[in-house]
């Protein structure tokens, strides 16, 4: 007899992902309604087809993830978060949709390669697809060391890395990742390409970290994840959480900067890609 796998349902954490779901609510909703116009309805179901299928169209135009990178995405699916980290009181709530997945894997796959980058640091990990995507473009002396806070999805990254020929490049530290970048920067370390995607509150001291130390190599770059945060930072400062308020407050931190130049891209949940001036 085969096991039932049960798999939770994502929610949506991208602002495309949200506007879809209130798009999709406002067609059900004026569906029922009488005295609506025709063209009010057919300008809506519009805008919802030009919303819903632009991620599935970008799955179809990009470059297939790798097996391992597909293994890893199901397991990582499968995994019953919210009954391993059901404890509000826990510091960290995990769920899937923390995946950076195909598009963000693909596009930091493909910054490794075009700016031949060979040390990479990964600020925050979860279960290892995006160190596992940047891996594969390494070549076979290039390392990543990937900073993960939480024991238990540590040990699922590497398991899981080690489906994967590419998995031998990575090293994980286990310790929250301030702690570690501050050792890797006192062992005098340096990285050509950093991608932050840990905690949103300590993003501004990442930032600095990276910048006022010797970790990021003169030429190196920096690639952040959620600085578009479900749309919360261009959204009223009351409509934001925690970690929207946390990010629309890096995002002026590195905008008014002068040591860097910067560009917000609005891929998935925002992706912001820094370089030294």
């Amino acid at each position: 007899m085969s096991s039932v796998v049960n798999v939770e349902t994502p929610r949506p954490v991208t602002p495309l992902g949200i506007l879809v779901e209130h798009l999709e609510t406002a067609v059900r909703m004026l569906e029922q309604q009488k005295g609506v116009p025709a063209e009010v309805k057919a300008h809506l179901r519009h805008a919802l087809s030009l919303a819903a299928g632009l991620d599935p169209y970008l799955e179809e135009c990009t470059t297939s993830e790798s097996n391992a990178l597909a293994a890893l995405a199901k397991k990582t699916r499968e995994e019953p978060w919210s009954k391993r980290f059901s404890d509000q009181a826990t510091v960290r709530q995990l769920e899937q949709e923390m995946l950076s997945g195909h598009i963000e894997g693909q596009t930091l796959k493909m910054f490794v390669g075009m700016t031949g980058a060979k040390r990479i640091l990964e600020v925050g990990m979860f279960t290892g697809y995006s160190a596992l995507a940047m891996a594969e473009a390494l070549p076979e002396d290039g390392r990543v060391v990937a900073c993960e806070v939480d024991e238990y999805v540590a040990s699922f990254a590497k398991d899981c890395f080690q489906q994967s020929p590419h998995g031998s490049k990575i090293a994980v530290e286990v310790a929250p990742a301030l702690e570690t970048l501050r050792k890797l920067a006192a062992a005098g370390e340096c990285f050509d390409l950093v991608f932050i995607d840990a905690d949103k509150k300590e993003y501004i001291d990442y930032f600095k970290t990276l910048l006022d130390t010797g970790l990021l190599a003169a030429n190196g770059l920096i690639c952040v994840d959620n600085t578009l945060l479900q749309g919360q930072p261009y959204l009223p400062p009351e409509q934001r959480t925690a970690n929207g308020e946390a990010i629309a407050q890096f995002n002026r931190v590195v905008a008014l900067d002068t040591r860097v130049e910067q560009v917000l891209l609005p891929l998935r949940d925002g992706l912001t890609i820094i370089r030294r001036v």
